[in-house]
């Protein structure tokens, strides 16, 4: 009965000393989890995902365009220079972090498959790959649209102190400053002026 295999399954499994069954079961199911390898699956586990296969397809394409510009070029060109790669595969990359994001944004509200944590490791790998490759390989960046409104609030936010103590040096009521002479130095000057005169 079940029972029974049940028992006959533990005794076999924990059979020798150092139980190589159990601790390499453990081993490869801690691995999964921590490598979140259902997210990369269908909710029944039949195959892969809609979006992983999308997102390893676009991966594949963004390899062979940086492989594709790569031929013949290294020969010529120094090291740091790849504007070829950066200018011919810049849409791919772009699709492909695009991808990413939203596969990320999905993820966190349960996406395909079900499980709402980390995107699986092989997305996170491919994804990491390319993007070392992108910027620190080939040195690609891609310019960045907020440099306007950035340097608009920065020189803004710079003004403002000069702005505040002009205004405050304007609006503030200038005293002037009358010297009034005590009556004593005057009497003892005119004391002064007539003993001149006598003398």
């Amino acid at each position: 009965n079940s029972s029974e295999s049940h028992n006959c399954a533990k005794s076999i499994l924990t059979s020798d000393r150092l139980q190589t069954v159990v601790t390499l079961s453990a081993f490869f199911n801690e691995t999964w989890e921590a490598a979140n390898c259902a997210n990369c699956l269908k909710n029944n586990s039949e195959g892969l995902s809609n979006s992983t296969v999308e997102f390893l397809d676009l991966f594949n394409k963004s390899l062979t365009c940086f492989e594709h510009n790569l031929q013949g070029q290294t020969i010529y060109l120094s090291p740091n220079n790849y504007t070829e790669v950066c200018k011919n595969c810049n849409e791919t990359y772009k699709m492909l972090n695009d991808l990413y994001n939203s596969l990320q944004r999905m993820n966190r509200q349960g996406g395909e498959s079900g499980h709402s944590a980390h995107l699986c490791i092989d997305v996170e790998d491919a994804m990491n790959i390319t993007r070392k490759l992108w910027s620190r390989t080939f040195n690609c960046s891609v310019p960045c649209s907020d440099t306007v409104p950035v340097i608009a609030v920065s020189s803004f936010i710079l003004f403002l102190p000069i702005v505040f103590y002009l205004s405050s040096f304007l609006h503030s009521k200038q005293k002037k400053r009358i010297l009034i002479l005590p009556k004593r130095i005057q009497s003892n000057a005119s004391l002064v002026n007539i003993q001149e005169k006598y003398s």
